[in-house]
């Protein structure tokens, strides 16, 4: 592994204010032009979410050069905060290798076009509160995500295809952020909701058993190396499973396991290893105590490698996997809404802190412009700012086309998941 810098090079800082506050950013390349850019996803009001998510308010496109590109919606100062997901996301949603920006506002669920923001569509719900977040997927097998999953807060999914109409309905626990994945190689993608895998026309399959808390997030890919997928699901506990739904371990020395990343973070070790984080202590239980929560690693058979020893407060850390932050790298582990005073960062397999990032806020992360590194935008409410492990020229390609959008970012949530 090559030497990776402590100190990363900020290479742009934007002025986001006209977006409004409280935002979640969306990366993709609108337009074509081998750049990506950012659309930022204003929440409506509701200050209560526990129940009844978010709608967005407005959306705001960006350039990398700060400009603004187009606006759908009138931001609102008083916007609610990130208690739920935003249901907004960027897919090529009818094929034709241009994305569209799929919304819900104003209780419609709103196809726009990426480039110009114009409405293609503006669909019904399926249900009121059929809005918590939007999963794109590929239930029929044409090759590119033609359907869509809505689902309320905990405990109704709905598949829609692009006219709006309902294909069908599931109610159980879905989680917070149901995936979707072809696991059984028809061409048709599957759908983990929570504990349970339904086929793509909403049948269920199987149920993993004695898990009663929501899932928080949902991971596929090859942990122990066998040539299958397994999905890793936490939770109640940290689970593997393989696809036929057997059980293969279960780890249950986390208090509240949250925000797993599969990834390559030991090269040193067989397999792959299982990153979350274990919010240990809870400051809205009613006990007047201090929030705390911890990294942890699990490797390929479930076995704990370590946990974060965390001095300061904090409960409310979101961590996700990281590939290509150098040439060479292995995966890491990037942290941040830490809270008590830390700042994001990205973590190594041994739970080192390979780089801090002097820039606190929310943060989303991609190959920007074809690089072949990934960058990381760390933003708050007036400003992003990008940084690199090295310099570079994030500079628009117009003639090498495209720039391919990965699933990660045409399934963003609050709750990450994904797949490897």
């Amino acid at each position: 592994m090559r030497h990776v810098d402590a100190e990363p090079v900020r290479t742009a800082e934007l002025d986001i204010r006209a977006a409004g506050p409280r935002c979640r950013m969306l990366l993709g390349d609108l337009d074509g032009d081998g750049r990506m850019e950012m659309v930022l996803a204003q929440p409506d009001n509701r200050q209560d979410v526990r129940y009844i998510p978010h709608q967005v308010q407005a959306l705001t496109a960006f350039d990398l050069d700060g400009r603004l590109l187009w606006q759908v919606g009138r931001p609102d100062p008083g916007a609610g905060g990130p208690g739920s997901d935003y249901p907004a996301q960027i897919v090529d949603c009818d094929g034709d290798g241009r994305l569209e920006v799929l919304c819900v506002m104003d209780g419609r669920l709103l196809v726009l076009d990426g480039r110009s923001g114009r409405a293609k569509a503006s669909l019904p719900l399926p249900a009121p509160h059929a809005h918590d977040c939007i999963i794109p997927a590929d239930l029929s097998g044409r090759g590119y995500c033609g359907e869509w999953l809505l689902k309320d807060r905990y405990r109704n999914v709905w598949a829609a295809d692009g006219s709006g109409r309902v294909l069908w309905h599931h109610e159980g626990n879905p989680g917070h952020y149901p995936w979707v994945r072809d696991l059984d190689g028809d061409g048709k993608d599957e759908v983990m909701a929570g504990y349970t895998l339904l086929d793509h026309d909403g049948r269920p399959l199987w149920t993993c058993e004695g898990l009663t808390e929501h899932a928080d997030c949902i991971w596929v890919g090859d942990v122990n190396g066998d040539g299958e997928a397994e999905i890793a699901i936490g939770g109640s506990a940290v689970v593997l499973c393989d696809r036929h739904g057997r059980e293969l371990w279960r780890y249950e020395g986390a208090v509240e396991p949250q925000h797993l990343a599969i990834g390559r973070f030991r090269p040193d070790l067989p397999g792959l290893q299982i990153a979350g984080v274990d919010r240990i202590v809870r400051e809205d239980d009613g006990r007047g105590r201090p929030g705390r929560d911890a990294l942890f690693l699990l490797d390929a058979a479930g076995r704990l490698l370590w946990k974060e020893e965390r001095r300061t407060p904090g409960w409310l850390t979101i961590m996700e996997p990281l590939s290509g932050w150098a040439e060479d790298a292995p995966d890491f582990m990037l942290a941040y809404r830490r809270g008590g005073g830390l700042p994001p960062a990205l973590c190594d397999g041994h739970g080192r802190t390979v780089c801090a990032f002097p820039l606190d806020g929310y943060a989303a992360h991609a190959d920007l412009a074809g690089t072949g590194l990934t960058q990381v935008i760390l933003y708050h409410d007036e400003a992003a700012a990008v940084f690199a492990s090295r310099d570079v020229r994030l500079q628009a390609r117009p003639g090498a086309g495209p720039l391919p959008q990965p699933k990660r970012l045409s399934h963003a949530t609050l709750y990450p998941g994904g797949e490897v």
